[in-house]
């Protein structure tokens, strides 16, 4: 009896000084070790038993929970009598995982990253509402008054994700470092976008016409696209606020708050997309003005988390700093570049496509720049969602969390990178007549070959886009900003114009590709060093 009670007991004592901090380990090996007891002719049976769980719970960070039950299962075909003791064993190893560091980590991966992605596809699809009911309401005129537009459209949410995001992430390291700064960084964020958006405000009121034609438009596109410029242009602090409430909400631990926001407001903005331009006439301005409206849905919902008891962002009122302003833009440098790159292509595009087969080539890339959008959007998530964690684990000096972290978003990048490219080849043509409400057949065709070889880029984009937002977040300040200005400016302008010069429209389609490709380069380069560090 004492030789039985030394072999039975020394697994599960081995058991307690292995995993003291976890009590669920304990609870079913105890149970499992007394549903033995009746049968002492299976004393060794017993002991090898409780000798495999043990050595179920050291591989477990090396295989899956599903594998476990095949594992257990097929050690029943040996001892089939001891049926009912792996079932426990299984369920206690599934239990185990659970509730593993490990776990718990994917889990919050998986949260923060899903409800990012679901927040900026909502937030790309009010864009891709204002193109299809432009669409429908006015036409391919329509489409390219939109479309000269946009950049300004990114110039303000570049701002406003600069300074949201750097300022966010500032808070959260400074806030785990114990740093008594971090309280002012939200109230300083704020006063900065409000004090920016004052020069756009007065573009708005005095200057849109100018503005359409600077930016390439004919007195067609002129006249045309005045109304919506000059409406959305007297909202910009409300766009760039609700990208500063958005960001440090998500950072303050409730991602779920910041996608309602982003979904809520995108719902407004396409509900009265149609009631405005359709019911009551108003077309471009109409337009214009529910997405104006809409910032404001998402700020009063950001205000949920941040009028709650668990919020710990605070509107300490601090004097504007140009200082702390550069402090926190070093690390939201990125996330401008990456907004305002978008931008920065059209008004290339434009440019070229317009010297090569004019206004028609123009909506033509209004299709291929709006849906490519939505897959920026998801890859923003992917980059947004990924980012907390990895300031976060950063800033507690966790580095192998931070190694792990970034692993699974240049993972789901790369799969979700997969998926867009097969569904654009496949569904071009569906996709383009969505946007083409006058059925115009060479409109089609250029957007159809426009989606198939622009999307081929998004396999090197999803990698820079993920990359430089995780360089940023452990204060990779130079890597990021690198691999930004070769992804923004650098390489696209250098491709768009040798490309095109070579190959015509077709070059102009592959110039994305080829400049996301040198820049995925760079950004390697830059998360190797991370790995090293």
């Amino acid at each position: 009896m004492i030789l039985f009670l030394f072999f039975n007991l020394s697994p599960l004592i081995f058991a307690l000084l292995t995993y003291f901090r976890d009590f669920s380990y304990f609870y079913y090996i105890i149970f499992a070790f007394f549903r033995q007891l009746s049968g002492l002719e299976n004393l060794l049976l017993v002991f090898c038993e409780s000798i495999q769980f043990l050595f179920f719970l050291h591989i477990l960070r090396f295989i899956c929970a599903k594998y476990v039950l095949k594992i257990s299962f097929t050690f029943c075909a040996y001892f089939p009598h001891s049926f009912p003791c792996h079932l426990f064993y299984a369920h206690a190893i599934i239990r185990g995982y659970l509730m593993t560091k490990e776990f718990f980590m994917r889990k919050q991966f998986i949260k923060y990253v899903s409800q990012n992605m679901l927040g900026m596809l909502g937030m790309s699809l009010y864009i891709l509402a204002d193109t299809y009911f432009i669409s429908r309401a006015v036409g391919p005129n329509g489409i390219a008054a939109l479309n000269l537009v946009l950049p300004l459209y990114n110039l303000i949410f570049a701002i406003g994700a600069m300074i949201g995001i750097g300022s966010a992430i500032r808070f959260v390291v400074e806030r785990n470092k114990k740093n008594p700064d971090a309280a002012g960084y939200f109230f300083h964020a704020l006063a900065w976008a409000g004090i920016i958006s004052i020069l756009f405000i007065m573009v708005g009121i005095f200057l849109p016409d100018k503005l359409v034609a600077l930016l390439g438009g004919d007195a067609t596109i002129v006249a045309t696209g005045t109304s919506y410029t000059r409406i959305f242009m007297l909202f910009t602090p409300f766009f760039m606020w609700n990208h500063i409430c958005n960001a440090f909400v998500r950072n303050d631990g409730n991602p779920s708050i910041a996608m309602a926001a982003t979904l809520f407001s995108s719902l407004f903005n396409i509900v009265f997309d149609y009631i405005l331009m359709f019911p009551m006439g108003l077309s471009m301005a109409g337009a214009a003005l529910a997405t104006a409206i809409s910032p404001i849905i998402g700020i009063l919902i950001c205000c949920i988390h941040l009028c709650s008891k668990k919020c710990t962002v605070s509107l300490h009122p601090i004097i504007p700093s140009i200082r702390k302003l550069v402090y926190s833009c070093q690390v939201g440098v990125s996330a401008f570049v990456g907004e305002i790159s978008s931008g920065v292509i059209t008004v290339v595009f434009n440019m070229i496509i317009l010297s090569l087969i004019g206004n028609i080539g123009v909506a033509a890339y209004g299709v291929v720049a709006n849906t490519s959008l939505v897959a920026i959007a998801l890859f923003n998530g992917i980059a947004q969602g990924s980012q907390p964690l990895i300031s976060k684990s950063y800033g507690t000096g966790q580095k192998k969390e931070v190694h792990e972290i970034l692993r699974m978003a240049l993972m789901t990048s790369l799969f979700l990178s997969t998926i867009l490219i097969a569904f654009i080849y496949l569904c071009a043509p569906q996709v383009t007549a969505v946007f083409n409400g006058e059925h115009n057949a060479t409109l089609a065709v250029y957007a159809e070959k426009g989606l198939r070889l622009y999307f081929l880029g998004f396999f090197f984009a999803g990698i820079n886009i993920v990359g430089t937002a995780a360089l940023s977040a452990v204060e990779s300040v130079k890597c990021a900003f690198a691999a930004s200005i070769m992804r923004g400016f650098v390489a696209i302008i250098f491709f768009a114009f040798l490309l095109s010069s070579f190959f015509g429209m077709t070059g102009v389609w592959l110039a994305f590709p080829a400049a996301e490709f040198v820049t995925m380069l760079l950004t390697l380069s830059g998360l190797h060093q991370i790995r090293r560090r």
